[in-house]
């Protein structure tokens, strides 16, 4: 779940928004005859942009271009290696760490009623849970979490080695046999983090943890009286009418359709990973949505139709984080500028089977890009971040 890719010895390293593996697997690039961008319009840099993914190895990449003048999708390479078929338009994916988005949100609307402050500890409003090992919620604030300066340690394991907890831990380790079927409960997702040290003073840098949203998402459903799913609902996707965005139910391991198959390498195999329990991904990363309504997510809440302008100017003031060095991290928001000198606002993310990456420009152009597959290498990383920069700078 979380934005960029550090690749190590593990089978797989897989967290919602960005993850290791190990499989550097070799893939034969999909050719032509595979290919759906052939006969669908758009400018020749955004079908090149997505053809270069599948020639670095993916099965399929996706762009869905939204602007004032409508929306494009252009299409490469394979939805489905058994049958050969490409994305579908209008393609449910897992979309990861834009979860996290949504979250900030609703508990920026919280602080807009008077009902969460934004520089509160964290004990006022879930007392007792962010406690042991040195973990303190008097001294961390609702800030922190959704900036990612609290400090804590991440339930998830992955990520830069030098900011993991020693082997051993409680951590997860997303390996299919461990988390493919299990279901988790936000407050062991906690417990699991709380059973090692913070990884450095709260406030003194950020460092991108997934454990601060699962505890925002808690918070919500604490100020609120409802699920954070319920409140995700009530107040972004039913308003907004994003038809094809959801929270999945407890137990609900598939996708709606259409959708495309979603691929993991782990252990020097290709494996269709599509269906599986989300649960330990939960408010860091278990949504699911289409590319188009993702554009519109965006466009609407940097539009101000989802936040009163001052708690929308405080989501996009940023900080420097771990992740993406060249960019910077918000209050659930991600602002980062491309090599056409454009700078984008959004998120992006990753879980098995799908990478996402999103961005909104300063003149209301929309970008989604999503391959069905994470990376493997750090190399396919780098492609799929300029396959975005392209789309963003050609459209």
């Amino acid at each position: 779940m979380q934005l960029n890719t550090t690749f190590s010895s593990k089978s797989l390293r897989a967290f919602a928004a960005g993850t290791g593996l190990l499989a550097l697997l070799t893939v034969t690039a999909c050719g032509p005859e595979n290919s759906a961008t052939a006969a669908q319009p758009g400018r020749p840099e955004i079908r090149q942009a997505l053809e270069s993914v599948v020639q670095a190895g993916f099965p399929g990449a996706q762009a869905v271009i939204t602007t004032a003048a409508g929306e494009q999708t252009v299409t490469a390479g394979v939805g489905d290696i058994e049958t050969g078929a490409p994305i579908p338009d209008g393609a449910y994916v897992r979309i990861g760490s834009n979860t996290k988005s949504f979250v900030a949100t609703v508990v920026m609307q919280l602080v807009a009623e008077g009902k969460v402050e934004l520089d509160g500890p964290v004990e006022r409003y879930l007392p007792g849970v962010v406690q042991g090992s040195g973990n303190d919620g008097n001294r961390i604030t609702v800030r922190q979490l959704l900036q990612h300066t609290s400090g804590l340690p991440d339930y998830l394991a992955g990520g830069d080695p030098s900011l993991r907890a020693d082997p051993g831990t409680q951590q997860i380790e997303p390996d299919p046999e461990v988390i493919r079927l299990r279901h988790f409960s936000p407050s062991e997702l906690v417990r699991i983090a709380m059973t090692m040290p913070p990884r450095h003073e709260p406030g003194a840098r950020s460092v991108y943890t997934n454990t601060n949203y699962i505890l925002l998402g808690m918070l919500i459903e604490q100020v609120t009286g409802r699920p954070a799913a319920t409140e995700i609902t009530t107040r972004i996707i039913e308003p907004l009418g994003l038809r094809d965005t959801y929270f999945p139910a407890s137990g609900d391991i598939g996708l709606r359709t259409p959708h495309p198959r979603g691929y993991q390498a782990i252990d020097g195999a290709r494996v269709d990973f599509t269906d599986f329990d989300p649960s330990w991904g939960d408010t860091a990363g278990a949504m699911i949505a289409t590319g188009s309504d993702l554009n519109r997510f965006f466009l609407a809440l940097l539009d101000g139709k989802l936040l009163p302008a001052a708690q929308l100017e405080q989501m996009r003031q940023t900080v420097q984080f771990d992740r993406m060095p060249s960019a910077g991290y918000g209050l659930g928001l991600v602002v980062q500028t491309t090599s056409c000198g454009k700078t984008t606002v959004a998120h992006g993310g990753s879980i098995p089977g799908f990478d996402t990456r999103t961005g909104v420009t300063a003149d209301g152009v929309a970008v989604t890009i999503t391959v069905n597959e994470l990376p493997n290498s750090k190399d396919q990383a780098e492609v799929v971040e300029r396959a975005f920069d392209a789309v963003v700078c050609a459209s």
